[in-house]
C-alpha cells in the first residue's frame, strides 16, 4: 500500500484558511500547485512566518508535539493539496521511514527558525514591557516637578514683592517673629479635616482684611499653622502689616513645598534610572556576584505600573548568600514570573514573593491567588510555543527561556504547583555555580 493512499486531494481558493492559530490540529497538507502563507500574530502584529510552495508540506509541528497550530495558513493562490488526516498522518510514518525521515528534519528546522525568531520577540516584548514600566513610571515625578519648577518663578517674585513692601513696616524682632513662623513641619490631614481647617483659616484671614485668604489658607494648613498661630504672629505685627507679611509667609511656605516637590521628584527619577541600570547590569560582566532581592526589587519597581491594584508581599530572607550568577538574565526571569502572576490576579489580586535557603540552593517563590493553571495545562507549560494566552499575547517561550536561563545557566531548576486560588513557581539556584553552558538565544537543538 502507497504511504499516501489514504489521503486525498482536495482544491482551495486564493484567501481560503486552512489552519488558524491556536486551533487544534486535525490535517496535514503537501502542496501541489499553489502557494500557501504561514503567518503568527505577535501582539498585534501579524507575521509572515514563509511561503510553502509545490513539493513541501504544512502542519506537521503541530500534529507532532500534539500542540495548538503555531500559525495561521491560507492558500496565497489556488492551490491544490494533498491531505491527511490526524490519524492518517501517523500511520504513514509508521509505514514510510523515508518520508518521516524527511518530516522530521524540515520540522526540526522550522522549529528552530520559530523559535529562534520568537525569542528574540520574546527579548523585545520583556525590553517592550521594561520601557512602558519606566515610561510610566517615570512620567509621574517628571510632570510633578515640571510643574513645581514652573510655579517656582512666580512664587520667588512674589516674595521679593512682598519683602520690598515690608521693608519699611517691620523692624528687625518683627522680622525675626515672621521668618520664625515659616519654619513650620508639613502635616498629614485627611481630606475632611483639612476641609474644615482651610475653611476656619480662610476666615479668620478675611476678619483681618486679608484679601483672598482662601488662597492663602491652604500653605498654611499645609505647614499646621492654623488660625491660633496666626493670630499669635498678628499681635507681634503692625496691623497695616497684615497682609503683606502673610502674603509673604505663604509664598516662603509655598517655595519650600516646592523645593521639596522638585527634590522628591529628582530622587524618584533618579531611583528609577539607577534600578533600570542595576536591572540591566549595565556596566558589569555578565557573571558576577549578585543580590536576587535586589534584582526581584528592580523588577518590581520596573512592573510598577502594573502593580497599582495589587498587594505584593514580601517574605524575604535577608540571610541568604549573594551568588554568583548573570544578573540580567536572572532578572528577565522575575520579570517574566512577576509578569505571569499579574496576568494570573489580573490585576488586582495578591502576589506574594518570598526567598529561603533550602540545601545549599537560594530560593525565590513567587505565589499568586489567581485561578490556578488547569490540570490538562499543567505538563504542557514548558513546551515551546506553548500559551494559556490568547492568540496574538504570548510567544509561547517565556517559560521555555526562563527554565533555560535556570537550569542551563545556573544549573538550578524551576518547580511550579497550582490549584485554584495558589499557584507557586520555586527558582531553585545553587549557591555554588560556575559552569558556562551556551546562552538562552543559543538554543540546544542540535
Amino acid at each position: 500500500m502507497s504511504c499516501l493512499e489514504p489521503g486525498e486531494v482536495v482544491r482551495f481558493d486564493a484567501g481560503k484558511v486552512l489552519v488558524t492559530e491556536g486551533e487544534s490540529p486535525e490535517l496535514f497538507y503537501i502542496v501541489m500547485d499553489g502557494e500557501l502563507r504561514a503567518t503568527r500574530n505577535y501582539g498585534n502584529q501579524t507575521i509572515l512566518l514563509g511561503v510553502a510552495k509545490p513539493g513541501t508540506f504544512v502542519g506537521e509541528i503541530a500534529l507532532l508535539l500534539d500542540s495548538p497550530s503555531n500559525a495561521t495558513v491560507r492558500a496565497l493562490k489556488p492551490s491544490r493539496l494533498f491531505r491527511l488526516s490526524k490519524d492518517d498522518f501517523w500511520r504513514m510514518l509508521g509505514s514510510c521511514p523515508s518520508v518521516a525521515q524527511q518530516i522530521f528534519r524540515e520540522m526540526a528546522t522550522r522549529v528552530r527558525n520559530l523559535e529562534g525568531y520568537s525569542q528574540q520577540r520574546e527579548k523585545l516584548a520583556s525590553l517592550g514591557t521594561m520601557a512602558a514600566g519606566l515610561a510610566h513610571e517615570l512620567n509621574n515625578p517628571a510632570t510633578a516637578a515640571r510643574r513645581a519648577s514652573g510655579n517656582l518663578r512666580e512664587v520667588v517674585e512674589n516674595i521679593q514683592s512682598f519683602q520690598c513692601e515690608l521693608h519699611h513696616l517691620l523692624d528687625p524682632e518683627q522680622w525675626e517673629a515672621l521668618i520664625a513662623a515659616s519654619d513650620a513641619a508639613p502635616t498629614t490631614l485627611d481630606p475632611v479635616t483639612r476641609s474644615d481647617r482651610e475653611e476656619e483659616v480662610a476666615s479668620w484671614l478675611e476678619h483681618q482684611d486679608v484679601a483672598d485668604g482662601w488662597k492663602l489658607a491652604p500653605a498654611f494648613v499645609n505647614a499646621g499653622i492654623g488660625s491660633t498661630r496666626l493670630q499669635a504672629l498678628a499681635s507681634k505685627l503692625p496691623g497695616k502689616s497684615l497682609a503683606p507679611a502673610f502674603g509673604w509667609l505663604e509664598a516662603t511656605l509655598s517655595l519650600e513645598a516646592l523645593l521639596k516637590e522638585i527634590d522628591g521628584s529628582t530622587t524618584r527619577i533618579a531611583e528609577l534610572v539607577k534600578a533600570v541600570k542595576s536591572y540591566s547590569h549595565m556596566d558589569k560582566s555578565p557573571m558576577q556576584e549578585v543580590d536576587v532581592h535586589e534584582g526581584i526589587e528592580n523588577t518590581l519597581t520596573i512592573l510598577g505600573h502594573k502593580l497599582k491594584k495589587v498587594t505584593v508581599t514580601r517574605k524575604f530572607d535577608h540571610a541568604i548568600p549573594r551568588i554568583m550568577a548573570y544578573g540580567g538574565e536572572l532578572n528577565q526571569v522575575w520579570t517574566n514570573l512577576i509578569d505571569n502572576a499579574i496576568d494570573a490576579v489580573k490585576g488586582t489580586g495578591k502576589i506574594c514573593i518570598a526567598t529561603f535557603l533550602d540545601d545549599d540552593q537560594v530560593v525565590v517563590e513567587i505565589a499568586d491567588n489567581g485561578s490556578g493553571i488547569p490540570p490538562e495545562v499543567q505538563s504542557h507549560i514548558f513546551e515551546p510555543f506553548y500559551t494559556t494566552k490568547g492568540v496574538g499575547s504570548g510567544t509561547g517561550l517565556g517559560l521555555v527561556i526562563s527554565n533555560r536561563i535556570v537550569a542551563d545557566r545556573h544549573g538550578g531548576e524551576i518547580e511550579f504547583e497550582s490549584e485554584p486560588g495558589d499557584t507557586r513557581f520555586k527558582v531553585r539556584l545553587p549557591i555554588n555555580h560556575t559552569h558556562h553552558s551556551p546562552t538562552p538565544s543559543e538554543g540546544t537543538n542540535s
